[in-house]
């Protein structure tokens, strides 16, 4: 006889951000209003990038790239939640569950590396300006996005094969509004203990090491920064990596939310609710933080407006 933890599922249950009826369309409007903002903005950045000469170097190569990462990652998640929404339905198929779970995790690593590879472009820009040329060269770029793209994709890989490996019961509730990684194990019936062990040496690698670049980065720009004599040459200075840092703030600030209000409390409301900020609302605010008071990008709208 069969035991119950063999079955195979056909399909989860996405209880969304809220069961009141009532928020429904509010949240429909919202979040449609949210994602075409994202998908404007970021095209947007990326068609500047690439129409404009003058925005041919490696600072705008990665935030094009960046700009396309967020758009991505977006658009795994919030098209199933807006259709669920409007048809009243709150299921997602195995496969396509699977499928979203796989590419939110590709493009939320891949956001990962591509911010600590422009905090290194930026450490090189003003702790090496002489030399900014010669070692950001379109071979050392190409690298660089190569490498994040294959760490990316070989990690949610692995995360998606040891998933396939799991079976589950009868409780195929998510308390999500998209098929989250964590949630999706805690479902399994069968042990999850190597998913877990690897999730969080994953976590620790592919998390730690960019973290430790970003502050390797930064605190040799600061002690840089520091010894310039001027303070017009220190705020010009500071002002490259302005953006960048607002940026960082938004994702690490969020996605440190997710996973320790996740860790701290049981409450699954709460860290669904953050995880809106760095998978809906951070990618939608990157090309406004990127173009406020970025001349060479607003010359470049202008002239694709024109």
């Amino acid at each position: 006889m069969e035991s119950e933890n063999e079955t195979r599922v056909s399909e989860f249950i996405l209880l969304g951000l809220s069961e009141d009826t009532e928020v429904q369309p509010l949240l429909f409007s919202l979040f449609l209003i949210m994602y075409l903002v994202t998908l404007i903005g970021n095209l947007l950045i990326v068609l500047a990038t690439i129409s404009d000469a003058h925005l041919h170097t490696p600072m705008y190569f990665f935030l094009a790239n960046l700009s396309f990462t967020d758009v991505c990652l977006t658009t795994t998640t919030v098209p199933k939640m807006l259709v669920n929404i409007q048809t009243e339905t709150k299921t997602i198929s195995y496969g396509n569950c699977l499928t979203q779970m796989y590419f939110h995790m590709v493009f939320g690593a891949l956001d990962d590396f591509l911010l600590t590879v422009m905090a290194y472009d930026r450490y090189v820009a003003i702790c090496h300006p002489l030399h900014y040329i010669d070692i950001m060269n379109p071979r050392l770029c190409g690298l660089l996005l190569l490498a994040s793209w294959m760490l990316s994709v070989l990690d949610s890989l692995l995360h998606g094969l040891m998933v396939l490996q799991l079976t589950f019961c009868t409780e195929l509730e998510i308390s999500h509004f998209f098929c989250e990684f964590t949630q999706v194990i805690q479902l399994a019936c069968s042990d999850t203990f190597l998913n877990e062990l690897l999730m969080h040496f994953a976590t620790g690698i592919l998390g730690g090491i960019p973290l430790t670049g970003i502050l390797f980065s930064y605190s040799n720009i600061a002690c840089c920064i520091l010894r310039i004599s001027s303070s017009g040459g220190k705020f010009k200075a500071f002002s490259t990596c302005g953006s960048h840092l607002s940026v960082l703030s938004l994702f690490y600030g969020t996605a440190f939310g997710v996973y320790l209000s996740s860790a701290a409390t049981q409450n699954t409301r709460t860290s669904t609710i953050i995880s809106v900020m760095y998978t809906v609302v951070t990618p939608m605010l990157n090309p406004f933080i990127y173009s406020l008071r970025n001349k060479d990008i607003n010359d470049a709208l202008k002239i694709i407006s024109c």
